[in-house]
C-alpha cells in the first residue's frame, strides 16, 4: 500500500527553535512523509514501498513569531526597509501554512527524556504547556547580545528597535565606533559606512588580528583588514577597550565637524587600556560571547559549555540519566560538532535531522512498534552521519566579500554575488529552504488536526 491506514496514529514531533536548522528539519521531514525526496536532498529518496506516506503532527516552539534571517542583523540594523524584509512571521511563510503544522511561541522550560514530554511557557498565557512528543528535534541555536541580534519576540517589536538603532547610528556627528573584530563587528562597521559614507566609522579589536578566535589563516584575515579598510572604515587594533564615558552635552550653539547645524547629541569618550582615547557619538558592542540555548535539555546531555552532545547521526550520546536517546536529535549550533557556527551548516544539519528521524519512524512501523501495523519484515534503519566540518566562512564587507575554506582565501564583488547577493543572502537562505513554496503546489499528506 501507498500510505499508512487511518487506523496508525500520526507520529508527534516537537521541534524546539525555527531558525535554519529547525525550519530544515520542519519542511525536509514534510517532504519524505508525504512521500516526497526532501528538498535539500541531491538525489532520489527511496522510500518504503509499505510506508510511502507517514501521518505526522508537528509543533513547533519558538521564542519569537517568526524568522528572522540572524545573517542580516547588521544591515537589519542600519537599513530600515532591509530591516522589514528579514523578518518574516511563521504565519507568512507559505511552506509552514499545513493543517499538521501548528505554532506555539513560547520557551521550553524542561524535558522529560522518559515520558517523552516537554513543558512550554507559553509566551501568550504566561502559564505551563504541557506537550508529549514521540520525536524531539532540537533547533533552539545559541543565545546572542544585543546589536548581534535583537532582543524582541514579535516582528513589529523588532521594527522599532531596529528603527532607534539606525537612527542613534546615523545622527553620529562625532561618529560611531563599533568594538569587537569578529565577525558581526566587520559587517555592522562596513554595512553602515556603505550606507552612510558621510559618518566616520571606526571599528576597534583588543588583538593584533581581526577574526583572531576563528581558526582562519591569516590571509582570509589579512584579506577582511584590506576589504573593511576599503569601504573607509577605520581600523584600530590592539586596542582594548577600559572604559567609556559619556560626556556633558554639547551647547546647542556649538557646530560639529560633521554638521552645519547645532547638535546636542550625547557624546562618548571611549578610553583604551593603552592610554589611547576616542570622542564618538555612539559605541556599538559587536562582541557576542554566544551561549547555547539548551538548559531546559537535561545537564547529562551537556558538555561543559553547554552544548549538546551528539553522536553523527545527531541523536543524542547516550548517558547516564539520559532516556529514549534516539528519539532526541540536535542539529544546528545547538550541537557540539567541529567548524564554525553557520546557517549552511545548520541547514544541513536539519535536512539529516529529517531524514534520519524518517528512517528511524520507518524502523518503528515495520517492527509493529506502535503495534498497529505489523510490518513485513524489520526496516534496517540507514542514517546520514555528519562529516568533519573544516573551517570555513563568508563574510560580507561592503559591496565585496572575503570566503575561506580548504581550497583556500577568495575575495571580490563576484564572491559577495555568489554567497550574499545583495542582501546578505536572505534570498539565497528563502530559496534553497523552498519557504515560498505553498502545500497547494505539493500532495498534500491527509489532513490531522493538531491538538489545542
Amino acid at each position: 500500500m501507498g500510505s499508512l491506514p487511518d487506523a496508525v496514529a500520526p507520529f508527534k514531533f516537537l521541534i524546539v527553535g525555527c531558525s535554519y536548522s529547525g525550519l530544515s528539519s520542519a519542511l525536509n521531514l514534510l517532504d519524505l512523509c508525504n512521500g516526497q525526496s526532501p528538498r535539500m536532498s541531491h538525489e532520489p529518496y527511496k522510500h518504503h514501498p509499505q510506508f510511502k506516506r507517514i501521518p505526522i503532527e508537528i509543533t513547533i516552539v519558538d521564542e519569537r513569531d517568526g524568522f528572522l534571517h540572524l545573517i542580516g542583523c547588521p544591515m537589519a540594523f542600519v537599513s530600515s526597509d532591509y530591516a522589514s524584509k528579514t523578518w518574516v512571521r511563521f504565519q507568512d511563510i507559505p511552506a509552514l501554512q499545513r493543517p499538521n503544522v501548528r505554532f506555539v511561541q513560547g520557551s521550553v522550560d524542561k524535558v522529560d527524556t522518559a515520558a517523552k514530554a516537554a513543558t512550554v511557557l507559553a509566551h501568550a498565557t504566561k502559564e505551563p504547556l504541557e506537550l508529549s512528543y514521540d520525536f524531539m528535534i532540537v533547533g533552539s541555536g545559541l543565545r546572542r547580545v544585543f546589536p548581534v541580534v535583537p532582543q524582541s519576540l514579535l516582528r513589529k517589536q523588532f521594527l522599532l528597535e531596529a528603527e532607534e538603532h539606525i537612527h542613534a547610528v546615523t545622527n553620529a556627528p562625532d561618529g560611531v565606533i563599533v568594538v569587537g573584530g569578529g565577525a558581526v563587528g566587520i559587517e555592522m562597521a562596513a554595512e553602515l559606512k556603505v550606507i552612510r559614507p558621510d559618518i566616520n566609522v571606526t571599528l576597534v579589536h583588543s588583538r593584533d588580528q581581526l577574526l583572531s578566535s576563528e581558526g582562519l589563516p591569516d590571509e582570509c584575515k589579512t584579506r577582511a583588514l584590506e576589504l573593511l579598510r576599503e569601504t573607509g572604515v577605520e581600523v584600530l587594533l590592539g586596542h582594548r577597550v577600559a572604559e567609556t564615558v559619556k560626556l556633558p552635552s554639547p551647547s546647542p550653539s556649538t557646530s560639529t565637524p560633521c554638521s552645519s547645524t547645532p547638535s546636542t547629541r550625547a557624546r562618548y569618550e571611549v578610553r583604551f587600556t593603552n592610554g589611547h582615547k576616542v570622542l564618538t557619538s555612539e559605541v556599538i558592542m559587536a562582541i557576542s560571547r554566544p551561549k547555547p540555548s539548551t538548559g531546559f535539555l537535561p545537564a547529562a546531555a551537556l558538555d561543559e559549555e553547554g552544548y549538546a552532545r551528539i553522536r553523527p547521526n545527531l541523536f543524542l550520546e547516550p548517558a547516564d540519566g539520559l532516556h529514549n536517546v534516539d528519539r532526541h536529535i540536535v542539529a544546528g549550533d545547538a550541537a557540539r560538532w567541529s567548524g564554525i557556527k553557520r546557517c549552511g551548516g545548520a541547514m544541513h544539519m536539519g535536512h539529516f535531522a529529517a531524514y534520519n528521524c524518517h528512517q528511524r519512524m520507518l524502523e518503528i512501523l515495520t517492527a509493529g512498534g506502535q503495534g498497529e501495523v505489523p510490518g513485513e519484515g524489520r526496516h534496517e534503519a540507514k542514517f546520514q552521519e555528519l562529516s568533519f566540518f573544516p573551517n570555513v566562512i563568508g563574510l560580507a564587507v561592503g559591496k565585496k566579500a572575503v570566503a575561506c575554506g580548504p581550497d583556500g582565501t577568495i575575495s571580490g564583488e563576484d564572491v559577495m554575488q555568489a554567497y550574499f547577493r545583495d542582501d546578505l543572502g536572505f534570498q539565497i537562505c528563502w530559496n534553497y529552504m523552498q519557504l515560498g513554496k505553498t502545500a497547494a503546489e505539493e500532495d498534500m499528506p491527509p489532513t490531522i488536526e493538531a491538538s489545542a
